[in-house]
């Protein structure tokens, strides 16, 4: 019996979601560039399961039924075209590639042209939730040539998370590099979440002098309100978590995080764009200044006496933290979700925000209940121009934001960063202000490069230019924007 589906790369999310699809009934075909690691695969955890190894792609390939669904979980950029390239000579009209990895998307774009030319279809699925998500059940965003969701639907909608009387969390997405592009933002919405979590965390530990336990605590107590979610369950479990010796785990973890780049692409995407990403892309600068440990201590022993130390009332305080959380965490998503829509109609994919919320509700990352609230505001307005502006949302964010003032003059005047958390305030004070001081900038640019000015008397398009010294003349710059 032939294979139902192949997957290429036995790393961890490879071999999980081999064990996920063979678990729903379906028959794998596995092969992985180290032919050791098949072995290795199929006489460990695939043994005594419907998992067939494969010595190489050609063999890998003529294992599995026509039209031949396969799913690449390789590592992004090379690596991908690499494969694609072995496996082209072997495959048949109508063939399936799926590209289940962390590409980025305007290689996913390309590739999908690549292959169609070549008389194949081509998939570029974002996969999210972990090791235990490919297990169990992930959130999966494919997009690309349509023409083949309808063989793979199946397939993948059975893998995927189940939520609500079991609506899978995995539907179509759209054409060209969509799905690839959601999973981009979802990273960098993760991105963001984790640091906005870690610094409410930093005030607990510096400035409240709470107990390992007693964050554990507040943790766990908020995960079963508003703000529940994975990130938010796990931080609790990572809080209570003891090493051999008794102490906290997370106390000896060395404070230098790592990245893979989908953060980063967020941030550059936002920049090309002309959207404004600033917490995500705090959050991406935040793990690069942890990076730079051997600096930061050396840093700390020479400015280390410059924290002013204030007073605060403390469930005053834990109370503050939680409207910090929440209204940061809404100002994040409406920063994501801007992203996904201008990208959404300058390619004219015409995505569905309120599916795409849904479909993060289980498996991936980012998982959280009020993801339902987000699907719901873009079902009852598909045109909302932010998140912030919903009813939901508006209401939440004018009951929170003192707190989020309070949490950061606090940590300011204690010498904590917080700069997603700055971030997300800043970006709610400049959206919800009619009048900025942009002015003086746009003065400052015709002054010195007569790069002209809109005047407020005037209708919107009409430029002026200032000879703001009598030495410059009437010539002005053309008038643009990037």
């Amino acid at each position: 019996m032939k294979a139902s589906i192949g997957l290429i790369g036995l790393a961890v999310m490879g071999e999980n979601l081999v064990l996920n699809l063979e678990s729903k009934g379906y028959n794998v075909a596995v092969y992985n560039r180290t032919i050791e690691k098949v072995d290795k695969f199929t006489n460990s955890r695939a043994k005594g399961k419907n998992i067939i190894g494969s010595t190489s792609i050609e063999d890998f390939v003529s294992k599995i039924e026509k039209p031949r669904k396969i799913m690449m979980m390789v590592r992004a950029g090379e690596a991908v075209d690499k494969t694609i390239d072995q496996l082209i000579p072997y495959l048949d009209k109508g063939d399936i590639i799926i590209d289940g990895g962390n590409s980025n998307y305007l290689d996913t774009t390309r590739r999908i042209k690549f292959v169609n030319e070549k008389g194949f279809y081509y998939i570029g699925t974002g996969v999210s939730g972990g090791e235990e998500g490919a297990l169990l059940g992930p959130s999966i965003m494919p997009g690309g040539n349509i023409e083949a969701w309808k063989e793979v639907k199946p397939i993948l909608q059975n893998i995927s998370a189940k939520v609500d009387n079991n609506i899978p969390c995995c539907d179509w997405i759209g054409p060209s590099g969509s799905g690839h592009f959601v999973k981009m933002v979802h990273n960098g919405i993760e991105y963001g979440d984790m640091q906005l979590i870690s610094e409410i965390y930093d005030i607990m530990r510096k400035v409240l002098k709470l107990s390992y336990s007693q964050m554990h605590e507040i943790f766990n107590n908020w995960n079963e309100g508003p703000l529940n979610s994975y990130l938010i369950e796990i931080t609790s479990d990572i809080l209570n978590y003891k090493d051999e010796d008794g102490s906290p785990l997370v106390e000896k973890i060395l404070d230098s995080a790592g990245q893979k780049g989908t953060g980063k692409w967020t941030a550059i995407n936002a920049l090309d764009k002309a959207v404004d990403l600033s917490l995500i892309a705090e959050a991406v600068f935040a793990r690069i200044v942890s990076s730079q440990k051997e600096e930061r201590d050396v840093a700390n022993k020479e400015f280390s006496s410059l924290v002013e130390k204030t007073s605060f009332d403390k469930d005053k305080l834990i109370e503050d933290l939680h409207s910090a959380l929440f209204a940061s965490k809404i100002i994040s998503y409406a920063q994501g979700f801007d992203l996904i829509k201008k990208v959404s109609v300058e390619n004219e994919w015409n995505l569905n925000l309120s599916s795409i919320a849904l479909m993060w509700r289980g498996g991936c990352i980012i998982r959280s209940s009020f993801l339902s609230n987000i699907s719901e505001a873009y079902e009852n307005n598909p045109g909302l121009n932010n998140l912030m502006l919903d009813p939901y949302f508006k209401k939440i964010l004018l009951q929170t934001q003192q707190g989020l003032r309070n949490i950061i003059s606090i940590a300011v005047l204690n010498g904590v960063p917080t700069p997603a958390l700055s971030a997300a305030l800043s970006y709610f004070d400049s959206y919800r202000s009619s009048s900025l001081p942009s002015n003086l900038i746009q003065a400052q640019r015709d002054y010195f490069g007569a790069h002209t000015y809109e005047r407020v008397d005037n209708e919107r398009g009409k430029f002026f230019h200032t000879n703001w010294t009598s030495r410059g003349g009437s010539t002005s710059s053309t008038s643009y924007s990037v």
